[in-house]
């Protein structure tokens, strides 16, 4: 399906494959999924800094978990009819605002107001970017495209968030926030010399934005990628005491692990775009059933390192494959309203991250931590079953 946010045929813009211009959309979202993740290795530093207890200062990662799910989709209704190119830039001047405050934040709730400035602009910044980006290339390419810009949070995890906990292990945790604000211009300039102005149609009104994203089939896709996201978090919240308990690594040895699955997460994620363009329903439910597959594996690899190394990088490729995927079928369905669609996206995976960590802590304390994998793959099954059902009725509407 054509989004109604596309480029006119008549416009001199050539469609590139791949234009460089995405590229600075990954560096956007390689410095947005710093933001995100660098806090949770630096939350003693922040602790003891400000005065608090580690676990007050943990109610800075829920916090922006819920600016996420909950301002992102308000913000993209709000800033509607500012145009694309326009709304990144000043979506980058706010990251960079939200990062330069945690430099200086005298106390918890100054920092914690940092924290939801910088949550406001990432599932805004997601959800318009992923329109741009499906927007600057032909439509066989739109998954890729979207897979291109994702690529900045999956490298983020493997190379940002470690630099970033070093940086402020070694400099203070401020710095770590300074270093981030320096890659939020960097991705400020990128946007302002490489996106180009894109003509949009009138957008729709809210009411009518807000009755496309209410539509019953949309919201089940929201549901599916909710329910991928509360299978990854259930079991990845607690991988370090997974490993460490029953597999018998070392703390160091973890760290390492982690930074090989995130390997794979960026492998799958170039992975999925790809077999997304190719068949994109077909594939999403392919990967939801791989997911469920190697998490039941998992169950039994736990117990030996060598077969949990292997089946947690083979985790990584195959959950992250399946995002760009169903990233743009969201956006498909929803033909009035594509970029609060992709937000509400966003903001329906935070809902899921946050509910898997607390079914993760539900199961390790009535069952077992290594009831975690089993637990994850039913929750992903159930996104399957979903998935399978939509595209079973949607089938048959097209052979009506």
């Amino acid at each position: 399906m054509e989004l109604t946010q596309s480029i006119p045929k008549k416009s001199s813009l050539k469609k590139e494959p791949f234009p460089i211009s995405i590229l600075s959309l990954t560096v956007g979202a390689f410095a947005i999924g710093m933001t995100e993740f660098v806090i949770m290795g630096l939350l003693p530093n922040v602790a003891q800094d400000l005065n608090v207890s580690i676990p007050t200062a943990g109610q800075l990662i829920t916090m922006y978990a819920l600016g996420v799910a909950v301002g992102a989709p308000i913000l993209t209704l709000l800033t509607q009819r500012i145009p694309q190119k326009k709304l990144l830039c000043l979506l980058m001047v706010l990251f960079i605002l939200g990062n330069v405050i945690s430099v200086v934040a005298p106390t918890y709730a100054v920092l914690m107001v940092a924290r939801l400035i910088t949550a406001l602009t990432h599932g805004t910044f997601f959800g318009v970017g992923a329109v741009i980006a499906s927007n600057l290339v032909q439509p066989n390419k739109r998954a890729g495209a979207v897979s291109i810009m994702m690529a900045g949070l999956t490298i983020a995890n493997i190379v940002g968030v470690p630099l970033g906990t070093f940086i402020g292990q070694h400099m203070g945790w401020r710095s770590s926030f300074g270093a981030i604000a320096i890659m939020g211009v960097v991705a400020l300039i990128g946007i302002i010399i490489f996106i180009p102005q894109l003509r949009q149609d009138k957008p729709a009104s809210i009411k009518q934005q807000i009755s496309a994203l209410a539509k019953p089939r949309l919201l089940l896709y929201l549901l599916i990628g909710a329910l991928g996201n509360a299978s990854l978090f259930t079991v990845f919240t607690y991988i370090n005491p997974l490993l460490q308990e029953v597999s018998g690594f070392a703390e160091h040895s973890v760290t390492w692990i982690l930074v090989l699955f995130g390997c794979g997460v960026t492998i799958g994620n170039i992975l999925g775009g790809k077999l997304a363009d190719w068949k994109l329903m077909p594939s999403i439910l392919g990967l939801y059933f791989s997911v469920a597959i190697i998490l039941t594996i998992f169950t039994f690899t736990v117990h030996s390192p060598i077969a949990a190394v292997l089946t947690i990088f083979l985790w990584g490729v195959v959950s992250f494959a399946v995002m760009p995927g169903l990233q743009v079928r969201i956006m498909s369905l929803a033909q009035d309203a594509p970029a609060l669609a992709s937000t509400s996206s966003h903001s329906a995976g935070n809902l899921g991250n946050a509910s898997g960590a607390f079914i993760g802590g539900w199961v390790i304390t009535h069952l077992a931590i290594t009831s975690l994998p089993w637990v994850g793959a039913i929750l992903v099954g159930l996104g399957l079953i979903l998935g399978i059902a939509c595209y079973i009725v949607e089938r048959k509407e097209v052979t009506v």
